[in-house]
């Protein structure tokens, strides 16, 4: 149904109706972004600080992390990990004092499997944001949604009283070792998870409500609000607007600076789509998953399998990137200085 040009002017948004049900992140290391459509929350990851980092405007930033890798000394391979540790800090302070609320930062994707690497550098983020006068209750740190990433997620939260964000997530099976974990926010990734149904399957277009993301997301929230269950949902990753209003409802859902501009463009009516009057009336049974369960249950979701590894292999590429990026500003410093 077409609305009125008069009608339009006065209806809000989709995005201003999003905000009414459904708390909004920003998608992006980009700040002009953050203050264009005031997110409460914003999430990085190594993809979003590395195109970041190239941009001319952020070079302050490079180069005041190279220089706080070059201070603390050590190897080479040693400067620029912390070179670049404290530039994922440096991106998360300054996106911070732009939004209310929290930040999600990334630890590297190469831990992946290394639970206790993964549990050590995320007491390394919060001591830099701590250096910098950010407290941790303002982090969420990212981690890997494989057993181990899971497992430091429950460690971190239990015993350090850091929060996390479960991402990669695209199996039932993630979803429900992360509630169990007790982890503050899991972000299952509905974009990726439309991709390879489409490259899979003879299907090439999904309605939203038959998005098979969209779909996975559904089930998530409704297990998570049947069981009681604190864990924020997120969905993450998303390809077309469509598919973030047939989420309307869901705790967050964190969007890219396209998808924000796309949805402060239209003017329809949005209506919750979710709700947990609706997920506690589903008839979803709750399950236990140890990690031999785990391990199955994941293993049986072809997509997921194939979705995680692959995102790990691609944060992690550009995790490489970043430092080779690092590693030439870091060469060419006593130069500079000089």
């Amino acid at each position: 149904m077409s609305v009125s040009p008069v009608k339009r002017q006065k209806m809000e948004s989709a995005l201003d109706q999003l905000k009414h049900h459904t708390t909004v992140v920003a998608d992006t290391g980009d700040f002009n972004a953050i203050d264009e459509y005031k997110p409460l929350d914003a999430t990085t990851n190594p993809s979003l600080i590395l195109a970041a980092a190239q941009m001319p405007a952020y070079q302050k930033l490079v180069d005041d992390a190279v220089a706080y890798g070059k201070k603390l000394g050590g190897s080479e391979e040693e400067q620029i990990k912390n070179a670049s540790d404290k530039l994922f800090v440096l991106f998360g302070a300054e996106i911070l004092k732009r939004i209310p609320g929290r930040v999600s930062t990334e630890v590297d994707a190469r831990l992946s499997f290394d639970k206790e690497g993964m549990i050590q550098r995320a007491r390394r983020l919060i001591d830099l944001y701590k250096e910098v006068g950010v407290g941790k209750d303002r982090i969420l740190i990212k981690l890997s949604s494989t057993w181990e990433g899971i497992q430091a997620g429950r460690v971190l939260e239990a015993e350090y009283g850091i929060h996390c964000n479960m991402t990669l997530l695209f199996s039932f099976a993630q979803a429900v070792a992360c509630a169990e974990a007790g982890v503050t926010l899991i972000s299952p990734f509905v974009g990726r998870i439309l991709d390879w149904y489409v490259a899979n399957g003879d299907k090439k277009t999904y309605e939203p409500l038959e998005d098979p993301g969209v779909k996975s997301v559904t089930k998530i929230y409704n297990y998570y609000k049947k069981f009681g269950y604190k864990t924020i949902v997120m969905g993450a990753s998303f390809r077309n607007t469509g598919q973030i209003k047939a989420l309307t409802g869901c705790d967050y859902l964190t969007i890219s600076p396209k998808l924000l501009a796309e949805l402060s463009k239209e003017h329809v009516k949005l209506t919750p789509t979710l709700s947990v009057k609706e997920a506690q009336a589903c008839d979803l049974e709750k399950i236990h998953l140890d990690e031999k369960a785990f391990r199955w249950h994941h293993n049986e979701d072809q997509m997921a399998v194939e979705k995680l590894s692959d995102g790990i292999r691609r944060f992690a590429a550009d995790a490489v990137k970043l430092e080779r990026m690092l590693k030439v500003e870091i060469m060419f410093l006593p130069c500079a200085a000089a």
